[in-house]
């Protein structure tokens, strides 16, 4: 479950979003750079403060301005994985995976177990003892997602996840995960600019722009010619 209603005052315009997708699965926030589409997920994530409103993800109440209700960011229990994904360049991708769990100081065994497990779901066995620097961008990527769900989150936040991949891989990327978050069956937003990304994962897919939602629909229900001028891009574009 995502219910999300909130306002927030930014540099440009005033974030004013209501958002509620009961059904649960992946809300896909759509839109130009600057739509305010990333700052919804730094308020889910706990890196902003909403001025007024809630924020509910999977029965909890991360935040209520009415009640004072503010839970830290650290114990959200969100999994992020940034644009740039983030990763410790000083670690192994074994070590990237593994980090949220030794904070936690789970055992070594189970820790062990769970890399294994995990990089063997994306085929990075291989690689578990290489440095994350000599990686491709889809395996860097790989262990971004990893590392997010090794801790099992309650909600996980993908901002441009596919951004800074070629778009052979990107094609690839989008079936691995979709193929991962129908495994993991917890809540997902995921942040993108590209509507063949919001095709391709979108249970619920949301464009924005100047901080409001502007259309909202499965991708069935926005994919028609004449929705918005966003949407007419792609099929002037001959694509998707």
């Amino acid at each position: 479950m995502i219910d999300i209603s909130v306002k927030k005052g930014l540099r440009d315009f005033v974030l004013d979003v209501d958002i509620q997708m009961p059904e649960g699965g992946t809300l896909v926030l759509l839109g130009e750079n600057g739509a305010g589409k990333s700052s919804i997920l730094n308020l889910v994530g706990g890196l902003m403060t909403p001025d007024t409103g809630h924020i509910r993800i999977g029965g909890e109440t991360f935040v209520d301005t009415a009640t004072r209700t503010c839970i830290p960011a650290e114990s959200r229990g969100t999994g992020f994985v940034f644009q740039d994904y983030a990763l410790f360049p000083h670690m192994t991708v074994a070590e990237n995976i593994a980090y949220g769990l030794r904070i936690r100081h789970l055992p070594r065994e189970e820790i062990e177990a769970r890399i294994r497990e995990l990089a063997g779901s994306l085929d990075l066995l291989g690689v578990c003892d290489e440095m994350v620097g000599s990686l491709s961008g889809g395996q860097r990527q790989r262990v971004a997602l990893l590392r997010a769900l090794a801790v099992e989150p309650k909600c996980l936040l993908l901002d441009e996840p596919f951004s800074a991949l070629d778009i052979r891989t990107q094609v690839q990327m989008r079936q691995e995960l979709k193929t991962l978050l129908a495994g993991a069956k917890i809540p997902v937003i995921l942040v993108t600019h590209d509507l063949r990304d919001a095709i391709a994962l979108g249970d619920r897919i949301c464009l924005m722009e100047k901080g409001r939602i502007v259309l909202c629909g499965d991708a069935d229900a926005i994919l028609h010619e004449g929705k918005h001028p966003f949407i007419d891009q792609y099929f002037s574009a001959g694509s998707p």
